[in-house]
């Protein structure tokens, strides 16, 4: 039995999740530390993986609404899922450094918007 397809709130959630999980692991570390320590690197790069896929399944009515480029978590999730042998670890430190917290804004914005605070959840 299926579980039940995940709304864009869902996804909205699992994105910031994501984020929320690559900042804690990234936190009070150096560019060099991250380029050396393969945890760190795996376990960002899953939450990469989650992002990109997530997006990719936003509907098309929310990538239409706030703009962005959408395209660039989907491809940089399928250059890891593709290019696994041969990431390049210091763009994922840049993406991590310089794309992040962008898209960290924009999807707690998204959120605050349409459910009236960052979770649908909350009261």
């Amino acid at each position: 039995m299926r579980n039940k397809v995940p709304t864009d709130s869902d996804r909205l959630e699992h994105i910031a999740d994501a984020i929320d999980a690559i900042q804690l692991f990234t936190a009070n570390i150096t560019r060099e530390e991250f380029l050396v320590d393969e945890r760190i690197q795996s376990a960002v790069l899953y939450q990469f993986i989650i992002i990109g896929e997530a997006v990719a399944k936003l509907s098309f009515e929310i990538l239409e609404k706030y703009p962005y480029t959408w395209h660039k978590p989907r491809s940089f999730r399928n250059y890891i899922t593709h290019e696994y042998f041969g990431i390049k670890m210091w763009m994922v430190w840049n993406a991590i450094v310089e794309q992040l917290p962008e898209l960290k804004n924009l999807i707690t914005g998204i959120r605050n918007q349409l459910y009236g605070s960052a979770s649908p959840l909350s009261p």
